[in-house]
Parts: C-alpha cells; structure tokens; sequence
C-alpha cells in the first residue's frame, strides 16, 4: 500500500512532460516513476522482511513438522526453554542479516 502511494504521488509535472515528448508508459515507469520512488521501495522491503518472517513462523506453528517455528512450539509443549530460545535468537539473526541486506541494496541502487 505504501508503495502504491508513492507511485500515486509521484511528480505529475513530470508525467505530463514525458507525455509531451511523446514517451509510452513503459518509458515513464522506467524513468520517472521507479526512479522517483526507490526509497519507498527499500523502506518498504525493510518492513515487510520482520513481516514475512512472522508469517513464516505463524505458518510453521500451526502446520509444519519442522522448521523453527516447530522447534518453538515443540519446545514450548515438552518444557525445553533452550530450544524455544535457540529458535528464537536464530530467527533474530536471520532478520537482522536479511535486514542489512536490504540496507547494502538500498545504498547500492541509490548510488
């Protein structure tokens, strides 16, 4: 949603523009639109990652037989709090990884 705002409040003089050169929809996405936008989209990768990881683990609570959200809650059921918590600080870290990942990216495009 959040993205789809920013290309909605993208510069209409500029739109208008491209069209009086006679530039096609494609041409106005890849130049003005994207270009204008870019740190909205990284923001927004930087919120959706914790938000996909919740999913994840949302999902391997309620169907799987493995993965780390089996482990937390298969730890929590058998009283392994070591368990739980290895799941959970190794969920942490790959957010944090992922999430520096996407800083790398966004200094890397804005260049």
């Amino acid at each position: 949603m959040e993205l789809l705002n920013g290309f909605l409040s993208t510069d209409k003089e500029l739109i208008k523009m491209a069209r009086t050169f006679n530039a096609n929809k494609l041409q106005i996405l890849t130049k003005i639109v994207i270009p204008a936008n870019l740190t909205t989209f990284i923001n927004s990768l930087k919120v959706n990652i914790g938000l996909s990881l919740v999913g994840v683990i949302s999902g391997e609570f309620l169907v799987s037989k493995a993965g780390l959200g089996y482990l937390i809650v298969y730890g929590g059921q058998v009283f392994k709090l070591d368990l739980v918590m290895t799941s959970v600080i190794i969920l942490a870290i790959v957010a944090a990884i992922m999430y520096q990942a996407v800083v790398l990216l966004g200094k890397v495009v804005q260049k």
